[in-house]
């Protein structure tokens, strides 16, 4: 008999019921941690902002998603080979009366260093912001630069 508790013969059970009833507790605690973590800012990690790096001959090109950041909330600096963006991220304020319900996106001050694979002319840097990407184009140093060596036949 499918429904039989085989430590209780005789009584019916419903075996998913079990199932349902953890999945309820999941969702309380998860609501419930959503409820006491809804005022805290997450602290600073490695991946945020997130970063894309591509290279070629002459340059390095990196972007980095910066939704809710200003433009003068970003701060850029290359040293050597080393990229460093520091940004900040205001919170969203709420008006009078009113709280929030869930608060997921991060807010605070958050540093992203990023090693490159040749040093950087930093005179000739450029940054650009659009919908939220900041666009960076670090130019390769002349020194770094490969160079085409030509071959003397005899």
């Amino acid at each position: 008999m499918l429904w039989t508790d085989f430590g209780r013969l005789g009584q019916r059970r419903n075996p998913f019921r079990e199932v349902v009833d953890v999945q309820e507790q999941v969702r309380t605690m998860q609501r419930e941690l959503n409820r006491m973590l809804s005022g805290v800012t997450l602290p600073s990690t490695s991946e945020f902002p997130t970063v894309n790096l591509w290279v070629d001959d002459e340059n390095a090109v990196a972007t980095a998603e910066l939704a809710g950041v200003s433009a003068e909330g970003i701060d850029i600096s290359v040293v050597g080979k080393t990229l460093t963006l520091k940004v900040v991220r205001q919170p969203l304020e709420v008006k009078e009366g009113e709280s929030f319900h869930r608060r997921e996106r991060w807010h605070g001050q958050y540093t992203r260093t990023v090693e490159l694979p040749f040093n950087i002319d930093s005179e000739k840097v450029e940054a650009r912001f659009a919908k939220g990407v900041l666009y960076i184009t670090l130019p390769r140093t002349a020194a770094d630069k490969p160079r085409k060596i030509a071959i003397k036949s005899t």
